[in-house]
């Protein structure tokens, strides 16, 4: 499912998805937190809560933390990220414009609240040296079941660099994904698969993988593509690692690079 976002959006949360809504099939909120200087945002909701800065300067405070973050954009620089379990109060007061990717879903799970630094965010370049560097990009990792095994939520960030793929070789899993997408500059575009169906992706898209399809990525040359990659694990299957789809796999692998066409001298 595809849900193309407003070039910008209204100051306030957005909501994008809901837990409760069977159609979408995402099983979590998911929302847009967009403020403008001096705006305060706070909720403490019986639900676990991950809170993922995309851009501006605010002052943070959880469980006694009062912290002052600052993010000039989501290109460039790896994410600040709060995480609390139920019934933890947060307050957001922004510093300027600031934007949030905010996300809730059910777990009784307790743990001790967490704003993850960018310095604790694990960032590598996937693809590199294969695929002539067809599908070379970023990915940042911010928690999984590695480092955060009481979550329900799996959470990071792709930088797809233009003209080039991300989330490929095509693989799936179970569990529901959310894609939400901006662009260098904003008027760009990407596409997204989906099994056999393809949609075309812009600024502040929101792509839903709730079926267990298929779902690599491409940007248009000349734009940068950056996206969120939220997965929410299912009761007794946490996402651990994708599936991929045997017949594309050799291409990720650097001795068969003399097949692909045409030949290198």
């Amino acid at each position: 499912m595809h849900i193309r976002g407003p070039k910008d959006f209204p100051y306030g949360y957005n909501e994008i998805t809901t837990m409760d809504n069977a159609e979408q099939g995402a099983m979590m909120d998911f929302g847009i937190l967009r403020m403008k200087d001096g705006d305060v945002f706070s909720e403490g909701q019986h639900l676990e809560r991950v809170y993922l800065f995309t851009y501006g300067k605010a002052t943070v405070e959880f469980d006694g933390n009062t912290v002052e973050i600052e993010r000039p954009n989501c290109f460039d620089y790896d994410p600040w990220v709060l995480h609390v379990p139920n019934d933890v109060e947060i307050k957001i007061t922004a510093h300027g414009e600031s934007e949030w990717c905010v996300h809730r879903t059910d777990n009784e799970k307790t743990f001790t609240p967490k704003l993850y630094t960018p310095e604790e965010c694990r960032s590598e370049q996937r693809g590199k040296g294969t695929m002539r560097e067809a599908s070379t990009r970023i990915v940042r990792t911010v928690f999984d079941q590695s480092n955060a095994p009481y979550s329900n939520f799996v959470i990071g960030e792709v930088i797809g660099y233009p003209g080039k793929w991300s989330s490929y070789p095509p693989h799936n899993h179970p569990q529901p994904e959310v894609y939400f997408y901006k662009f260098n500059p904003e008027n760009g575009y990407g596409f997204a698969e989906l099994d056999e169906d393809i949609i075309k992706t812009h600024q502040n898209s929101t792509v839903l993988i709730t079926k267990g399809e298929t779902h690599p990525q491409t940007t248009a040359p000349g734009y940068a593509m950056w996206y969120l990659w939220t997965i929410r694990n299912l009761d007794g299957n946490p996402y651990i690692t994708p599936y991929f789809i045997p017949e594309h796999l050799w291409v990720t692998k650097e001795e068969n690079e003399k097949k692909i066409w045409p030949p290198e001298d």
